[in-house]
């Protein structure tokens, strides 16, 4: 990146320019409002500071992993509690008929339940992973086994679509699969339902999809974008009043080493 002079002779750093530029499209999307509600004014939750007893249960794959660290930052300085919950390479409630997948949402379910009672979630927030594998019927009915769940432990679900990514020779076998997903998690019985395609779109290529160079994960930057877009839909749907991007998106989160093994700048 080229530098931004400030004086003759002077320049920003490297650091700089990267925290400059998360907090400028946090800041943005914060303005720009990222989406419509269907919902009128007079339907909304009321604001509560100071998180308002929120806590959030943050579940997903390495995709969803890469966004936790701006997502915890994001909402702990609004005042809720978080728990990145995410796997790499795995994460997934889908156990399809694949025996990578079957493991992993094995996993996934047994790491749910040690995490429902000790971290008490109010909100589980599952974003579906890119190993969501399984027939239409496997899928809707794993999400709405999440519902379930979720209900049982006094906790409100929310299922969030993916950002897209690309889709590599180890994803092209169960791409019909991976693209359906959304449209079982929309039809999950007691489950909300965030379509980020509203954020990111859905090419993975596009430059508003903030993919990193693998054109799966995100940087800072989309990350920051992320957990940005997610606090405002939290606070449509618990109340929970989002702290300004101002307030975490420049902070000590941006050095996350998984950032690092990304390639991020």
């Amino acid at each position: 990146m080229r530098s931004t002079n400030l004086s003759p002779g002077s320049s920003v750093s490297p650091g700089r320019r990267r925290a400059g530029a998360i907090l400028a499209l946090a800041a943005g999307i914060a303005l720009a409002g990222c989406g419509t509600s269907t919902a009128s004014s007079g339907d909304q939750p009321a604001r509560t500071p100071g998180g308002g007893g929120v806590r959030v249960l943050w579940m997903g794959d390495s995709i969803a992993g890469a966004q936790a660290p701006a997502l915890e930052a994001a909402l702990e300085a609004g005042g809720a509690a978080f728990r990145n919950a995410t796997s790499d390479g795995g994460g997934n409630v889908v156990a399809g008929d694949h025996p990578v997948t079957a493991k992993a949402a094995e996993d996934t379910w047994k790491t749910l339940k040690e995490n429902l009672a000790s971290f008490r979630p109010t909100v589980i927030a599952y974003q579906i992973t890119s190993y969501d594998w399984g027939t239409a019927r496997e899928q809707l009915s794993a999400y709405r086994r999440l519902a379930g769940a979720a209900a049982d432990a006094g906790a409100r679900l929310v299922l969030v679509s993916a950002p897209p990514f690309k889709i590599d020779d180890f994803f092209a076998p169960h791409e019909k699969a991976i693209r359906r997903a959304p449209a079982m998690a929309a039809k999950a019985a007691g489950a909300g339902f965030l379509d980020a395609s509203e954020l990111w779109g859905n090419d993975y290529a596009a430059g508003k999809a903030q993919r990193a160079e693998d054109g799966i994960h995100s940087c800072q930057q989309g990350s920051a974008a992320f957990a940005t877009w997610f606090a405002k839909k939290l606070g449509g749907l618990t109340g929970f009043a989002p702290a300004a991007p101002g307030d975490w998106a420049t902070g000590p989160w941006t050095g996350d080493e998984r950032f690092v093994k990304l390639g991020c700048g």
